[in-house]
């Protein structure tokens, strides 16, 4: 998918007209919807429950150091001169290019199970596959499970999960299509807006990693990141809404704030991969999830009106209303988790064929629900 995705970038470079662009554009955001949810299954099949979050979140904040080289790209190419190409076009041809020569790379040497790692040897698999067990998910299954899609179907876990990612979608959609709206809104040049996108890079690197780090430093802590994390851009969305246009680094600060948003995104990621169990059901809330942000996306790239600019007043309310939502939905999400784990705990026995059980039942293709062993991560 990365090479296709690459070879659309491509395509761009020799589009004629409007339809041309409309139909690449649609492509583009076809073959791209698998390469997150990909990251995160081949995650969870290699990493323990307590690894993943670092390991995932320093896989999305490389999308901030990504809109900072953007952000370079942009600009130095934007004052480039060619009798051949536009400036836009060489763009998409250096990321394009880029993008193809890492997709080989990435067919090569990537596996998609600890089975087939072509880098470990036969006993190495084994204990991969083995040391993985403890998190009660199973490795991989083909076949399509009904009575897990029904579970998933009717989890409340899936439904709050998959809200959350809305809400995400929904101001990823509005940001990331206006956020140089903003900032020119304020008093700034069409290329100086471009640059001034460099901060929100390193926010988003910074605040992703940490968010990796205190996920796997404190135990129980995924659920409070989650909520934490939609406070400050949340502050942000109200000093857009409420600062005078005289004070327009304030007003880039709180735009920048919105980038956060990279956060709650990663933080579901990490409580899905690590809570959800069986391969249907955990492939069906990948599968919603992304169809819900991608969905969200869509409606936050048209709650910005232009007859509204600079201030956006119906799009800040969209998107102060997603945190709001988000937030309290972070904290149902912890309080449900919480009481079945101690629900759980009261029916199962301390004993030792209990745990060897527990142990056989993290091989098999069990769910979360299923699995009266598994134990939430919050």
């Amino acid at each position: 998918m990365i090479i296709c995705w690459a070879a659309l970038l491509l395509g761009h470079v020799g589009a004629k007209n409007y339809g041309g662009i409309l139909v690449l554009r649609f492509l583009l955001g076809m073959f791209e919807a698998c390469i997150s949810p990909s990251c995160m299954m081949i995650c969870s099949m290699f990493y323990t429950k307590k690894e993943q979050p670092l390991r995932m979140c320093i896989f999305l904040s490389c999308n901030g150091v990504a809109t900072m080289v953007g952000a370079l790209l942009g600009y130095g190419l934007g004052h480039a001169k060619s009798h051949v190409l536009k400036e836009w076009q060489l763009i998409f041809l250096f990321i394009g290019l880029l993008n193809f020569v890492w997709g080989v790379i990435f067919l090569l040497i990537t596996p998609d199970s600890p089975v087939n790692a072509r880098f470990l040897t036969r006993e190495e698999r084994a204990l991969v596959v083995k040391r993985v067990s403890v998190n009660m998910m199973g490795i991989k299954n083909p076949k399509f499970n009904k009575s897990q899609a029904l579970e998933a179907a009717l989890d409340i876990k899936v439904h709050a999960l998959s809200l959350i990612g809305l809400g995400c979608g929904v101001i990823n959609g509005g940001v990331s299509n206006f956020a140089s709206s903003l900032i020119k809104g304020f008093g700034f040049s069409g290329l100086s807006a471009t640059l001034l996108q460099l901060p929100t890079g390193a926010i988003e690197f910074v605040v992703l990693v940490a968010a990796g780090f205190l996920a796997i430093r404190f135990k129980n802590i995924r659920c409070y990141l989650l909520i934490g994390l939609t406070i400050p851009p949340l502050a942000g969305l109200v000093g857009i809404r409420q600062i005078s246009l005289d004070h327009k680094w304030a007003l880039v600060g709180c735009t920048w704030l919105q980038y956060i948003v990279g956060g709650p995104v990663i933080l579901c990621w990490v409580l899905m991969t690590a809570n959800i169990a069986g391969h249907t059901k955990r492939s069906i809330m990948n599968g919603w999830w992304f169809t819900l942000y991608a969905a969200g996306n869509i409606i936050g790239s048209n709650i910005f009106l232009a007859k509204e600019a600079p201030r956006y007043y119906s799009a800040m309310t969209g998107l102060i209303a997603c945190y709001v939502g988000m937030f309290l939905l972070g904290g149902l999400l912890k309080y449900y988790m919480t009481w079945d784990n101690r629900k759980r705990d009261l029916e199962n026995e301390d004993s030792e064929e209990a745990r060897e059980k527990a142990i056989l039942d993290g091989f098999s293709d069990l769910t979360d629900k299923q699995n009266r062993g598994f134990r939430y991560s919050l």
